[in-house]
């Protein structure tokens, strides 16, 4: 096999680095294109006869395209009332660690992803609040969450002043992350514009393992 040259390598990766550059960019002009047929083209029929979402399907094809469309379409600018709150729960990570199982600490304190499908709460329809895994403030109401098909929990509305949101251009893309406001724990992320029927027209996406559940009459309790 004949070697490499200088000249080829470094041409190489001079156009590995401008496709990484341009990554966002490229899934823009395919979302802008196959937005409108991404839900249709990911629905397949269940044993009931009603469209599902294949959450994999779903994340490689509907998110990241809407994610990386956010930017130029201005939808992540974040208010001053929905940037987060100074945390009142403040721990060091030894003290998180000794808290928080190992996954529920990649996730909610370094910001890790449970895998789509996986998360207890994805199809939950009990009656209560969901409240945050680490510092068991109230985050989300029931009546809030609804069956998105992106494989994980879906919410349109957080409880007043239990979430905030901030920018995340992790990955070569913007988003949006949401984080408990009482002690700065990774949630997920939020989307807008999916058109799934809800109020708003917005969808937190979050990782069952960043929360816990009171039923209703616990919540009382």
């Amino acid at each position: 096999m004949p070697s490499l040259s200088r000249s080829t390598i470094l041409t190489s990766l001079i156009v590995l680095i401008f496709s990484i550059y341009m990554l966002p960019t490229i899934l823009r002009t395919a979302s802008n294109r196959l937005a409108p047929l991404a839900r249709k083209s990911i629905l397949t029929p269940s044993r009931v006869g009603v469209a599902t979402t294949t959450p994999l399907a779903a994340f490689s094809l509907f998110n990241l395209g809407n994610t990386a469309s956010f930017g130029s379409m201005g939808r992540n600018d974040i208010g001053n009332d929905e940037a987060p709150l100074e945390p009142k729960v403040v721990k060091q990570d030894s003290e998180w660690r000794a808290q928080l199982s190992p996954e529920q600490f990649r996730v909610l304190r370094q910001k890790g992803t449970e895998a789509p499908g996986s998360g207890k709460y994805n199809k939950h329809k009990e009656d209560g609040v969901y409240t945050c895994g680490a510092c068991d403030a109230p985050l989300y109401k029931s009546k809030t969450k609804f069956d998105s098909g992106c494989g994980w929990p879906a919410f349109y509305e957080a409880i007043p002043g239990a979430v905030g949101r901030n920018v995340d251009r992790s990955m070569f893309m913007e988003r949006i992350e949401i984080v408990c406001n009482n002690c700065g724990g990774h949630l997920g992320h939020v989307f807008k514009g999916e058109k799934f029927g809800n109020p708003i027209d917005e969808r937190h996406c979050v990782n069952s393992i960043s929360m816990d559940f009171k039923a209703d009459d616990q919540a009382k309790a």
